[in-house]
């Protein structure tokens, strides 16, 4: 198939190309600036900016494309209101320009800790938190805004991705978590995150080319308290050990729960648990 790629330089979307070109499609990438690596890859690149509605229409009618595929983030300064507009209106022009050249397919990453309060890890069918407020609040409204419009497609699939670890995330060795756990600045606490790698998001949005309509929960198998996974963390990247929060745990800090993924679609992750994975 012709992909067209939105943030195929991007961390997953670097790693999505190069799978996606291995299984024999072909990849036209939207990228902010050239890029010789994703060229090196076998993609074909289309610089631009998602934010230039009649640009990113014609760059979609151009590349023919019979998925899209959105990949596209904003975190390098670790500016979530630039994230969030990415999710609002990047996703608006998006699913615009696709729409407008007939494309039938859209794939979208959401995130998988939206989910309205609860004991359990959440699973596709509980609602997004829009009853919250505050920063929470801007967040769970984007993504809700992003979906939303994804929705619009014939066909749809979102992948509700876990945090995302490995290299050049914010939980690595040289990374944004990393260097808050040196300063000791990440405590361990009772909220439950559900962690994903790197390489297994890029698995899960190839293989969701062949999945029926619907949101998935693409995390690993092992939904885990700040006070399992912090000190583990903090070994991984050689930083002192966490102080302990007696906080209780947030209502919404749940995780999530991968069923649907690993027993209805057959995706299987390749690192399990943040406990290997962490450890590697």
């Amino acid at each position: 198939m012709r992909i067209f790629l939105a943030g195929a330089a991007g961390v997953i979307g670097r790693r999505a190309t190069k799978l996606l070109i291995a299984h024999g499609h072909q990849v036209i990438g939207l990228a902010r600036r050239p890029s010789p690596l994703l060229e090196e890859l076998g993609a074909q690149v289309t610089v631009g900016d998602v934010y230039d509605r009649a640009a990113l229409a014609e760059a979609v009618r151009a590349a023919r494309p019979d998925v899209v595929m959105h990949q596209l983030t904003d975190l390098r300064d670790g500016d979530r209101a630039a994230n969030a507009r990415i999710r609002e209106q990047g996703t608006i022009n998006l699913v615009e320009a696709a729409l407008d050249a007939g494309v039938q397919r859209i794939i979208a990453q959401s995130i998988c800790w939206v989910y309205e309060p609860g004991i359990t890890p959440a699973s596709e069918d509980i609602q997004l938190d829009l009853e919250s407020s505050g920063t929470r609040l801007d967040t769970v409204s984007a993504v809700a805004t992003l979906e939303a419009n994804v929705q619009e497609a014939a066909e749809w699939v979102i992948l509700r991705y876990g945090m995302l670890y490995g290299p050049d995330t914010w939980y690595t060795v040289d990374g944004l978590m990393a260097q808050l756990a040196h300063r000791g600045e990440l405590p361990a606490t009772a909220d439950v995150t559900s962690f994903l790698h790197i390489d297994d998001a890029a698995t899960a949005a190839v293989a969701s080319l062949d999945w029926p309509t619907g949101t998935v929960n693409i995390c690993d198998d092992e939904p885990a308290s700040g006070y399992d996974w912090t000190p583990a963390f903090c070994k991984a990247v050689g930083a002192p050990k966490p102080s302990i929060s007696d906080t209780p745990r947030t209502p919404w800090a749940r995780g999530a729960d991968n069923h649907y993924a690993r027993e209805e679609l057959g995706w299987t992750p390749q690192w399990p648990s943040w406990r290997t994975g962490f450890a590697t």
